[in-house]
């Protein structure tokens, strides 16, 4: 138990010993002024009847706050339940609003690299092409200077030979 149960449970306690142990003196009859007229009653009866209904007005209250703050703290966790709720729609949306920008800007990539794929392979074609004709180019260079060299060494034989036998 809290301290403050414990606490009123003792107080109460010794009001009702202290009210057995004076039972006689409570009933006494004795005369109340009530402000307009006079009237013979036990004060101690009287006082404790005010007693009483203080501790009861109290509990009333005590009881009316604690369902107060017991309907409070509902609505608020109804109030948190649906705030929270909302929060996972948007965040769900915000995934899947990303999800949907990281889908198109890899579409877009792979669009990207297609086209400088297709660019790159036409430029290596080109190239080859051109490497193809040059070295073409080369070797028809090197026949013709080749086939230029035999001639000269076919003539500078037949001149070597033509003056060896003449």
């Amino acid at each position: 138990m809290k301290i403050r149960t414990l606490l009123l449970l003792l107080v109460l306690s010794l009001i009702i010993a202290f009210t057995a142990l004076n039972w006689s003196t409570f009933l006494a009859p004795t005369t109340l002024y009530l402000g307009l007229a006079e009237v013979q009653a036990p004060l101690g009866l009287v006082m404790l009847g005010l007693l009483v209904f203080v501790t009861g007005l109290f509990l009333v209250f005590v009881l009316y706050l604690q369902t107060t703050v017991l309907f409070d703290a509902r609505q608020h966790a109804k109030e948190l339940q649906s705030n929270r709720k909302l929060a996972d729609q948007a965040e769900a949306s915000r995934f899947t609003e990303l999800r949907s920008f990281l889908d198109a800007e890899l579409k877009k990539q792979i669009d990207q690299d297609g086209h400088s794929r297709a660019v790159v392979l036409t430029r290596i074609d080109q190239m080859e092409g051109t490497l193809r004709a040059v070295v073409e180019q080369s070797g028809n260079s090197l026949a013709a200077s080749l086939g230029e060299l035999e001639d000269r060494l076919d003539r500078g034989n037949k001149d070597v030979t033509h003056n060896l036998l003449a």
